[in-house]
């Protein structure tokens, strides 16, 4: 049945779906011969992990992380407690749909549900529900904090918003019953490998411009260092023996000198892969432009 088919639970800037044929064709073709770990680093919304465990019965093991506390609790929540998450998304669901023709009160509301969301005082499955509600009815489905962690982004338009997929909280519950969840920094995930590992990253992508930054997802900064420190990690995996591929921006589509990627990844190979650019507040930016997927093999 298609509802039983898990796919992303969150909106998100950056996420993976349109990138899936392309990641799927990029694939190491030995992997669907044997039983594999598959493991995903900066696990975001998670559309590539759905898409891997629906695909690929052979995955023995899934292991994922990601620095951002707050969307880890919300995986765990939803692997441990998916009916009391959609009893408060309902509930949530409900309050806000009823505001639809009460603007000021629906804003009211909104911004007492970011304010309680950001006390980081409420028990975890209702901070789980506060994460969704805000993803669902905020500006473009963003993330972005500021640097005391505080969630900054404004209401967004939407007029009545699915904030409680029942049916898909369900489909991605039953999902993560396979899958190891961490929460830390990207480099632990090495200690989760086994003889026949799996890597995707998708870390916070190098902006292309002063302004398209949309990398303020934890409150560290994923700096041009952080980059070079991830290359570095590659390597270690490429030594051990782990197969792995990577997305992130073509800094080099929007200014040919920077050939920032091409340069620290020179010793992989790197291919531009077609992409949409869907945040952007001018609609007549949004477009096509080129992302880069990097691998250590052939």
């Amino acid at each position: 049945m298609k509802n039983n088919i898990p796919k992303p639970f969150l909106k998100w800037a950056g996420g993976k779906s349109q990138l899936i044929n392309d990641i799927n064709k990029a694939l190491p073709k030995e992997i669907t011969k044997s039983n594999f770990t598959y493991i995903e680093p900066f696990v975001g919304s998670g559309a590539v992990l759905f898409w891997m465990l629906t695909n690929y019965r052979n995955i023995q093991k899934a292991v994922i992380n990601d620095i951002n506390e707050d969307l880890i609790n919300t995986y765990k929540i939803i692997a441990s407690k998916p009916n009391e998450l959609i009893g408060l998304l309902q509930t949530l669901q409900e309050e806000y749909h009823a505001l639809e023709n009460k603007a000021e009160e629906k804003k009211e509301y909104y911004y007492q549900k970011r304010e309680l969301y950001n006390t980081r005082n409420e028990e975890k499955s209702r901070q789980a529900a506060l994460f969704i509600f805000l993803n669902r009815t905020c500006f473009n489905g963003l993330y972005r904090v500021n640097r005391s962690n505080a969630f900054n982004v404004p209401m967004g338009s939407y007029k009545k918003p699915t904030i409680c997929d029942s049916s898909n909280i369900l489909a991605v519950s039953d999902a993560l019953q396979k899958v190891e969840i961490l929460c830390g920094d990207y480099e632990a995930t090495i200690n989760k490998t086994t003889d026949n590992s799996f890597f995707y990253f998708d870390p916070p992508y190098k902006p292309l411009s002063n302004t398209s930054s949309f990398n303020s997802y934890a409150k560290d900064e994923f700096n041009d260092e952080e980059q070079i420190r991830l290359r570095n990690f590659c390597s270690l995996l490429e030594m051990k023996g782990h197969k792995w591929i990577l997305s992130n921006s073509d800094v080099a589509g929007k200014n040919v000198n920077d050939t920032f990627f091409d340069e620290i990844y020179s010793d992989f190979s790197i291919s531009r892969v077609k992409a949409r650019r869907t945040i952007n507040a001018n609609s007549e930016k949004r477009g096509e432009l080129n992302e880069l997927l990097i691998k250590n093999y052939h």
